[in-house]
């Protein structure tokens, strides 16, 4: 098991960023959470196989494509500390 740790930038709030993380992360069982940040950046952070991580990741950018302008991109390994995927505030 994984974990990847993503900051999305460029106009991803108040586009349906959020929502469209939960959809494509439960659709793949991962686990964490996504929430917007004080800088207008995204901050994802998600636990699952790593065949299913990236396929989320590509989901979601490919959703999302034209409101992302950069991304920084972490991998560790999974911590086990989620049980679902959620929307953080």
């Amino acid at each position: 098991m994984k974990r990847v740790h993503v900051y999305y930038s460029g106009r991803v709030h108040g586009v349906g960023f959020r929502y469209t993380a939960v959809d494509c992360a439960v659709k793949l069982s991962l686990v964490g959470f996504v929430k917007n940040l004080p800088d207008q950046r995204v901050e994802v952070l998600a636990e699952g196989k790593e065949l299913d991580l990236k396929k989320f990741l590509s989901n979601l950018e490919a959703y999302m494509s034209k409101y992302i302008q950069e991304k920084q991109i972490s991998w560790e390994p999974a911590s086990g500390q989620f049980s679902g995927f959620r929307i953080d505030y």
